[in-house]
């Protein structure tokens, strides 16, 4: 009974703020006759319902259920307008759900348009998250190729990119070793720099949590290291974003690391409870320092300033 009323007015509810959570019920409860008259009503109308606000989620949800077939169809219609639909509030979504819900070989013309495309797509607030997508979900081996070919080339400019840092912080989580060490390998020479830059610094914080320990011990060597005029370590600890690349360091490091980077640290203690980041270092070494000397006895970091 239900079905029948709806169906006539089926594609008025579709773009309708509330009408289109019924019609995406159907699509999850429906008969399987149901989910097919309903999904005919899509043929056609794919890319303008996907660029609508509502129309977008019924897609959505139309992808996730209906057969191969039928997505197939579907996804069919959307060739020829891949980018605009990447750069579109709304059908970003719908093209995230082609490549999380469609067989790779079905979409393949999707992910091709993206060849060339990576940078300027990562570096977009909608493009970021279909990149990241690819990367999750084409395990296709000359797909994963171009892409972080293409990553690699600009990895610096990506790593201090308000949205192209996600997609380099994607790989360090999800990539393979070898992608991860790529990524570090181009990094290397500007941790410091990278630890003062708002985005990147959050890459160089990926950079410790997932790199191994030969890369951790080149990038905590990188920042111990000594010249005439500044201590890279003091200088990071001052700075509103680096100070938490060194409480990263102290979370991720081994226990002979951690020892060396306290003493150094414990020299700038009573310097850096003037600044406000220098603050949070302090906190961080006293409650590891508290936690130390239960195990080995050390003197506590407050009496040792």
């Amino acid at each position: 009974m239900v079905f029948s009323e709806i169906m006539p007015q089926a594609l008025t509810l579709m773009t309708d703020v509330f009408g289109n959570y019924v019609v995406q019920k159907f699509f999850e409860h429906g008969s399987t006759t149901q989910i097919k008259e309903l999904s005919d009503q899509l043929i056609g109308r794919v890319l303008a319902l996907s660029l609508q606000m509502y129309g977008c989620r019924v897609i959505q949800k139309a992808i996730e259920v209906v057969d191969l077939a039928q997505q197939t169809k579907m996804v069919a219609e959307l060739d020829g307008h891949i980018m605009r639909c990447v750069r579109d509030q709304n059908g970003n979504h719908v093209i995230q759900k082609c490549i999380e819900c469609i067989p790779q070989d079905v979409i393949q013309f999707i992910v091709s348009t993206f060849y060339g495309q990576v940078v300027l797509l990562s570096t977009h607030p909608y493009g970021c998250r279909v990149i990241q997508r690819v990367l999750e979900h084409c395990d296709d081996p000359t797909t994963q190729q171009i892409m972080m070919d293409e990553i690699l080339q600009s990895v610096c400019l990506l790593a201090q990119d308000q949205y192209g840092n996600y997609v380099v912080q994607h790989v360090l989580e999800h990539g393979k070793p070898h992608e991860r060490t790529a990524i570090i390998d181009k990094l290397i020479g500007q941790i410091v720099q990278m630890s003062q830059q708002k985005f990147a610094s959050n890459v160089i914080e990926k950079c410790l949590a997932f790199g191994n320990p030969v890369e951790r011990q080149i990038l905590i060597g990188e920042m111990l290291e000594s010249t005439t005029e500044s201590e890279p370590l003091e200088v990071m600890m001052k700075d509103q974003f680096a100070n938490y690349v060194v409480q990263k360091v102290l979370e991720t490091c081994d226990d002979q690391q951690r020892e060396m980077i306290l003493t150094r640290i414990k020299a700038h203690l009573n310097t850096l409870k003037k600044y406000t980041y220098g603050k949070h270092i302090v906190a961080r070494v006293e409650k590891l320092v508290a936690a130390g000397e239960k195990r080995q006895g050390l003197q506590p970091a407050c009496t040792a300033a």
